[in-house]
């Protein structure tokens, strides 16, 4: 008999359509988005006039409803599985377990996670392991990203050159399917520009885009460490330079690359002026196999807060990110681009240390449970004051990551054959994020202390909840 679950009395919205509406599911896609109040067929029922009790705390204002849109996607996340212990306690600084519960709550379906563990995931073998203990969990379905040299060492290519043989591919098969969705050194970029290259012509052949992090300054960014010239100084020449040469090498591998975390105005120009060169659109993975494509991201820390918040939590402590946080004019500059669609999606760079950790000087943030929050507080103006649509949202954190990872017919939309992977939102309501806030290890968020609009209510996995907010019943 056919698992059915009906969702009704839902405000709908995705990056094509924004409209009250119902949706019927069936053994975990959706078989039908209906106008109004919804079938009357049998089955499990989610009402969304239903969804919080009368009076209850953060109740929606009259005449509104609870809204439902298509699971987040995030293209760059780090879960810290396998590896990073603290020194001290022995304690993890995220499990598996922890960054898949923080995932769901957060209203992500889909993640790419990151290479850089220990050990870094850089064969097939290794990714297949971390996404079939994942899939056991069923919180999220997770991507593995394999990392270009091996143990990122940066002087031999890693399991990529073994990806398309039919042995990789034989093993595969007898761990269940695995197909990697994004390659990439993250955390450090490959320095010879020869076997950058001969990664990337790898990456053309096997169809996968490249994430790259620019952080490859030349000797200009060198001489500016050596002369003591702050972070802020050199770290723009970095992913200035950085970004130009993931171009460059990529324009002539003829491969898609993908700029991680674009931070500085510089970086946005540069990219705008290299799409008007190839096809490209928002999110859009189209063009013509072997030929050069350029997608990139930003990301809710960079989108929302300046070198001022830094320097108050702590430049080299808690306050320290890579790529670092910029000036008011970078953070304008990353709006502006997010609305005229050279930023193609926001990437949460989940990134969770321990405290000790953190106070010593590890770059990163938590970012996976306050993504939704911070990009709807800081960038939805429903009331068309120069700010952006719900349905925009919706495109650069779940339609275009969705197709950037190969997956854009599958989910990133509500519509009838795809999966049924929901976040159901309360957006007329704030929390505060404090303690007690955040399913992953790490609370090591720059919003602290900070109130949020846009409350997660549910998650829903393949027409099962995943995520259910324990606030909705108070």
């Amino acid at each position: 008999m056919a698992h059915r679950l009906i969702l009704k009395n839902f405000r709908l919205v995705d990056e094509t359509m924004d409209r009250t509406g119902s949706v019927l599911i069936e053994d975990g896609f959706i078989r039908d988005v209906i106008p109004g109040p919804g079938p009357s067929e049998a089955g499990c029922i989610i009402d969304g006039g239903r969804l919080y009790p009368q009076g209850s705390e953060g109740a929606l204002v009259e005449g509104s409803g609870p809204v439902l849109l298509p699971a987040l996607v995030d293209l760059h996340a780090h879960f810290r599985d396998p590896g990073f212990p603290d020194s001290e306690t022995g304690v993890p600084a995220e499990t598996l377990e922890s960054a898949g519960l923080a995932a769901a709550a957060g209203g992500y379906g889909t993640v790419a996670c990151m290479a850089n563990t220990k050990p870094v995931i850089d064969t097939l073998e290794k990714a297949a392991r971390l996404k079939s203990r994942s899939d056991a969990l069923g919180l999220i379905d997770l991507y593995p990203v394999l990392s270009l040299t091996r143990a990122m060492e940066g002087r031999e290519l890693s399991g990529i050159t073994a990806l398309a043989s039919p042995e990789a591919a034989g093993e595969t098969a007898s761990r269940g399917p695995y197909v990697p969705r994004l390659l990439s050194e993250d955390g450090r970029d490959v320095a010879d520009d020869g076997l950058f290259l001969a990664a990337l012509t790898e990456a053309r052949c096997l169809g996968l885009p490249v994430s790259c992090h620019c952080d490859a300054g030349g000797p200009e960014a060198e001489a500016a460490r050596r002369s003591g010239a702050a972070r802020e100084v050199w770290s723009r020449i970095e992913e200035n330079h950085g970004s130009r040469r993931a171009i460059d090498l990529g324009r002539k591998a003829g491969c898609h690359i993908h700029i991680a975390h674009v931070s500085t105005k510089e970086a946005v120009d540069l990219i705008r002026a290299a799409k008007k060169t190839v096809k490209s659109g928002r999110g859009g993975v189209d063009a013509t196999p072997g030929s050069f494509f350029l997608t990139c991201e930003a990301t809710p820390h960079h989108i929302a807060l300046t070198e001022e918040a830094a320097r108050r939590l702590g430049l080299e402590s808690h306050g320290r990110v890579n790529p670092p946080l910029r000036t008011e004019e970078d953070r304008q500059a990353l709006i502006a681009a997010l609305l005229d669609g050279t930023i193609d999606a926001i990437a949460t760079d989940h990134a969770p240390h321990t405290q000790a950790g953190k106070a010593g000087g590890a770059p990163g943030f938590t970012g996976l449970e306050t993504a939704f929050g911070v990009c709807l507080t800081e960038l939805v103006r429903e009331n068309g004051s120069g700010g952006m649509s719900l349905s925009q949202l919706s495109a650069l954190m779940s339609g275009a990551p969705a197709r950037i990872l190969g997956l854009g017919k599958d989910r990133g939309r509500i519509a009838a054959g795809f999966r049924a992977d929901f976040v159901i939102a309360n957006i007329n309501a704030a929390r505060r994020v404090e303690a007690g806030f955040f399913k992953s290890r790490g609370n090591n968020s720059p919003f602290s202390g900070r109130e949020l609009r846009g409350i997660i209510l549910m998650t829903i996995r393949g027409g099962r909840v995943v995520f259910d907010a324990p606030m909705r019943y108070n």
